[in-house]
């Protein structure tokens, strides 16, 4: 294992979502497709040019969605990757579009952004040394030297850090690296998406899933026998098992709830977003899996209209 292959959230009105993403945050709009399992509800897709994994952050835009509430068992804050040099800058752009934001502050000796997106969902961004030297898709109001370069990491609120702790270092490949206050820190061999922090916050409200919430965290795999064997030291070393294998078109996915709560996925590193469209229009045309395809036209029918002029 790599590290995070994908976070997955629950959005409210589809363009503003979108419109976040991309215009503010600049991110690449890698993919419009529909929940497999709500095919009346859009998926969107964010990432990097080609939506690699560790850069891959997903919605479903549910428009009337009741607020979540983020506490004990659920994802705290998502992390974004940016240049150490750029947190002035993304400061400024936060300022500008009206995002909610606090002051930088240091955690783990990193420079932290925090803010919240429309809907509420927590988010950062972490300045990294060197980060400046990693690809990067630009927009045209967000130099090249300044833009996302994937994910940092998340942090999960957690009652205790042991069961899960043991559940990333024994099955997902993450090391624990350090503690300050009630933040532990575990990281994976991977650069982008290898941090995950547990918040351990005894006597909090459990969280409540809604608008702003992370549905699940998603963990790499680089292909199915590497998940299998992850769903083996589950079920054998910790007793806990996952879901049957579900096809999601552009990986493979299973799924189970770690100690604390949260719906952790594995998924496969194959086949990619370039699987039904090339790389150069990537996110362009509504794409459906082949089980949905004859149930385009009322699928589209009922589905928003996604406003992505420039």
């Amino acid at each position: 294992m790599s590290g995070i292959h994908h976070v997955t959230a629950i959005a409210g009105r589809p363009n503003v979502n979108f419109d976040f993403y991309t215009r503010t945050l600049g991110l690449r709009f890698v993919k419009k497709t529909v929940n497999f399992d709500d095919p009346g509800t859009y998926h969107f897709y964010y990432g990097d040019e080609a939506g690699n994994p560790g850069t891959i952050l997903t919605f479903f835009p549910w428009e009337h969605a009741a607020p979540g509430r983020v506490g004990v068992g659920q994802t705290q804050t998502t992390a974004l990757r940016i240049p150490a040099q750029s947190i002035g800058f993304w400061a400024h752009r936060l300022v500008e579009a009206g995002a909610k934001h606090e002051a930088p502050i240091r955690r783990f000796g990193e420079v932290v952004l925090e803010f919240t997106d429309p809907d509420g969902m927590g988010l950062s961004l972490i300045g990294v040394p060197g980060a400046e030297n990693e690809p990067a898709w630009t927009t045209g109001d967000i130099p090249a030297e300044h833009a996302i370069r994937g994910f940092h990491g998340v942090t999960l609120m957690l009652d205790s850090v042991e069961l899960t702790g043991a559940i990333l270092a024994d099955v997902l490949g993450f090391t624990r690296v350090g503690q300050e206050g009630p933040y532990v820190r575990f990281k994976s061999e991977g650069a982008v998406g290898g941090i995950v922090d547990i918040r351990e916050a005894k006597g909090f409200l459990p969280g409540r899933m809604g608008r702003g919430s992370v549905h699940h965290v998603a963990f790499r795999a680089k292909d199915d026998a590497e998940q299998a064997e992850i769903a083996r030291k589950l079920s054998e070393v910790h007793g806990i098992y996952a879901t049957e294998q579900r096809d999601r078109q552009y990986f493979r996915s299973i799924y189970f709830r770690e100690p604390g709560g949260i719906l952790f996925e594995i998924a496969t590193d194959a086949p990619g977003f370039t699987v039904d469209e090339p790389i150069a229009t990537l996110g362009t045309d509504l794409k459906l899996p082949r089980f949905l395809e004859s149930k385009r036209q009322q699928i589209e029918a009922v589905l928003p209209t996604l406003e992505v002029a420039a």
